[in-house]
């Protein structure tokens, strides 16, 4: 092979893949891709000083209250659901 050979299908490769993820951003902005939504989202942090934070997240339905700091995190427990 050739340099030239070598340099003309890297080059094909690079146009493959522009055009690949041009389309796959297209899809995306126009709603053609369906997302579907994560098991586990962080609904709120809150500093509680310079190191340490409280993060509430969300996991299958349920909420659950995080310390986290440098020296560890520790999981303080789930949150009941509100009424």
């Amino acid at each position: 092979m050739t340099s030239d050979l070598i340099i003309q299908a890297l080059a094909a490769l690079a146009a493959v893949l522009l055009l690949a993820w041009g389309a796959a951003r297209l899809a995306r902005g126009r709603g053609l891709v369906a997302t579907l939504p994560g098991r586990l989202a962080i609904r709120s942090v809150c500093a509680l000083d310079a190191r340490r934070r409280l993060v509430l997240i969300a996991c299958d339905g349920r909420e659950a209250l995080l310390l986290t700091s440098p020296t560890g995190d520790t999981f303080l427990g789930w949150v009941p659901p509100a009424q």
